[in-house]
């Protein structure tokens, strides 16, 4: 497996960091994996080696404010920003393997990244895969709070609201364990702007999934309580693609591909994107 790191000027003008890891052979697709809130590309190295062994070419960035990119952790001024560098990745690295078809994958609030992007981009995928997305949540807080929190974005936008709880990312202790004690995963509050920029998306994902015709695989853990499995449904209910798959995973928590269930789910996902090449 080759590997490769660098980094890119963002739509902010931040810089962005990012990775690829290519097979030694000829790889068959390109696949684009998006992370989800707080954490960072390097907790998918095992995900994309699964890939990388079985043919595929793997790309992955840090979102702004994350990892090793720059940014004000918790915070976005926009989440337009994170759609933008995921095309500016996608569009530097499709450059140098034109030939090769592009999947895009999308956990937790990366699937919101993803499905936000689908319907700016989707003409430059062949299919896309999401993981716990971020469509509906159930750590949301009340209609009455989100109205004081648009409030606070506009007058207090970095001020923190919302702390993820690192106990519902998986059933895996030791997963747990390495989650708290990874110095490149945000334990702090996510920002009111963060939050408002978030229900924005989650809102336009609903409102114009019709929009969506690509093929669409959508995976979730049916004891998921960061995002919520209803989400991933009416996503499902919803998008206009033909060829679509939901899966629920019975007891599964938030992250499927950090359970001890991963390798099931990483099947199901090859045997996905194998049938759409």
């Amino acid at each position: 497996m080759k590997t490769m790191q660098g980094h890119f000027k963002g739509v902010d003008g931040g810089s962005v960091f990012f990775q690829t890891w290519q097979p030694d052979t000829a790889a068959r697709a390109i696949v684009f994996l998006a992370h989800g809130a707080a954490e960072h590309s390097g907790r998918y190295v095992h995900v994309a080696q699964y890939f990388v062994e079985r043919g595929y070419m793997v790309a992955a960035l840090d979102h702004i404010g994350h990892g090793m990119s720059d940014g004000t952790p918790g915070f976005i001024e926009s989440f337009d920003h994170y759609i933008q560098n995921l095309e500016i990745l996608r569009s530097q690295v499709h450059a140098e393997h034109p030939h090769l078809p592009c999947i895009l994958l999308g956990h937790s609030m990366g699937g919101l990244i993803a499905a936000n992007a689908l319907l700016d981009f989707q003409e430059k995928y062949i299919a896309c895969v999401l993981s716990g997305p971020a469509i509906q949540s159930d750590v949301a807080p009340p209609a009455w709070q989100i109205f004081i929190i648009r409030l606070l974005s506009r007058w207090w936008p970095r001020l923190g609201v919302l702390q993820l709880d690192a106990s519902l990312v998986s059933r895996d202790p030791l997963v747990v364990d390495a989650y708290r004690q990874d110095r490149l995963v945000y334990s702090g509050k996510l920002s009111a702007r963060q939050l408002v920029e978030m229900f924005s998306a989650m809102q336009r994902a609903q409102d114009h999934a019709h929009e969506i015709t690509i093929p669409l695989l959508v995976l979730h853990g049916s004891a998921d309580q960061l995002t919520a499995p209803s989400g991933s449904q009416f996503l499902y209910d919803h998008v206009g693609s033909t060829e679509k798959l939901l899966k629920i995973y019975p007891g599964l928590f938030h992250e499927i591909f950090n359970e001890p269930e991963h390798n099931e789910v990483l099947q199901d996902v090859l045997q996905w994107c194998d049938a759409r090449l």
